[in-house]
């Protein structure tokens, strides 16, 4: 699927992808160099898109490291599955409010997110960041793009602490809210 299929894609799936395109790599940079991967074991994105952000942290994951992709729109997913076909990478077409069910047991290092919150219920929105709370590890952080800062009183209620930036380099300028316990 050609980048203007996956334009296509994104235009007819507003109310999901909550985005009028996609990640710039200075926004994608950001994002994954707030944190060191070095010492992860588990990484999860959720909404992988058009697996801009999957690249950026792909191209810094360890070799013994895990990464789970939750995307629900399978069109995403099957571009996803063609690009990252990695032993230690997992392309879920799955809500990330079922993240638990794809962790066997494991705590997670880091979670990369791009969801649109604020097109999201607040009742999935509830079950997404409390299961991200409740499986992140304790030295672990969860990193979000957002549109608003507004977002950041979201995130309070489910994290101790969240530091945020911003970057003029995206369409449209964005916030890297960066969460831990």
């Amino acid at each position: 699927m050609g980048k203007s299929n996956l334009l296509l894609e994104l235009y007819s799936n507003l109310s999901t992808t909550g985005a009028l395109t996609f990640s710039s790599k200075a926004l994608v940079q950001k994002m994954v160099n707030t944190v060191s991967l070095d010492d992860a074991k588990v990484i999860v994105e959720l909404g992988g898109g058009d697996g801009s952000i999957t690249r950026g942290i792909v191209e810094r994951l360890p070799t013994n490291a895990r990464l789970l992709v939750f995307e629900i729109n399978e069109s995403f997913c099957e571009v996803m599955r063609k690009e990252f076909s990695q032993e230690n990478v997992e392309i879920i077409n799955d809500s990330a409010e079922n993240l638990a069910n794809y962790l066997n047991g494991e705590e997670i290092d880091f979670i990369f997110c791009s969801l649109p919150f604020t097109l999201i219920s607040k009742e999935a929105t509830t079950r997404i960041l409390s299961q991200s709370a409740t499986h992140l590890s304790k030295k672990g952080f969860f990193v979000a793009i957002c549109y608003s800062y507004v977002l950041k009183n979201l995130f309070k209620k489910h994290f101790k602490k969240v530091n945020v930036e911003f970057t003029l380099k995206n369409l449209p300028p964005a916030f890297v809210m960066v969460c831990n316990s």
